[in-house]
């Protein structure tokens, strides 16, 4: 009597090799609230949010239990200090786009005798001109030079809090009354919000 074929189970596909070493991290150090349950009952990071693009790094070899240290890196602070407000965020970005901008004219040389919007001929292009006057005026409208320096460090160039109020000597908590203060500036400034 020849035997019967039981029907295969579903295989569940491998998790990639990164985020399966990601998952494993955050599960022994105890960092499993990005961690969410997929169809074949395995932890798996939960795509789209902030916290599953933080990427964990161990020192030695990988092994927590070994005494390996454990570092968070890519956090945008934007994105990662939770009690900014929409128009916080929103000014922020805004702020960081207008000084990217106006940083291309290092970056894309051109021939000097090519003709650029203005009819002028070579020079830097109006875009670029026009970011960065608007971010002048927007580093005009912070005022103090306190809160001027901190929104330039932690938004245009994307230092964590920690490393600014270490180079400031500050605490962590003054660093980040200030970036609020500063953004709640730039907010009032872009019109996202009436002034206080």
């Amino acid at each position: 009597m020849p035997k019967k074929a039981r029907p295969a189970k579903a295989q569940a596909p491998k998790l990639p090799k990164g985020e399966a070493e990601q998952v494993r991290i955050r599960r022994e150090v105890g960092h499993d609230f990005a961690l969410r349950n997929d169809a074949f009952g395995r932890k798996r990071l939960t795509s789209g949010t902030a916290e599953a693009r933080r990427v964990y790094e161990v020192s030695n070899d990988g092994h927590t239990s070994t005494g390996g240290i454990v570092r968070v890196r890519n956090v945008d602070p934007l994105v990662g200090i939770t009690s900014l407000s929409r128009q916080q965020r929103e000014a922020g970005l805004r702020y960081r786009e207008h000084f990217r901008c106006s940083q291309q004219a290092d970056i894309k040389p051109m021939r000097w005798t090519e003709r650029v919007d203005g009819g002028r001929t070579g020079g830097i292009a109006d875009s670029v001109l026009n970011a960065g006057r608007a971010h002048a005026a927007a580093t005009r409208a912070l005022g103090h030079w306190d809160v001027a320096t901190v929104v330039r460090k932690v938004v245009c160039l994307e230092q964590p809090v920690k490393t600014v109020a270490e180079q400031n000597g500050e605490g962590r908590d003054v660093v980040t009354k200030l970036l609020k203060v500063g953004l709640d500036l730039l907010a009032v400034h872009y019109g996202m919000m009436m002034g206080r």
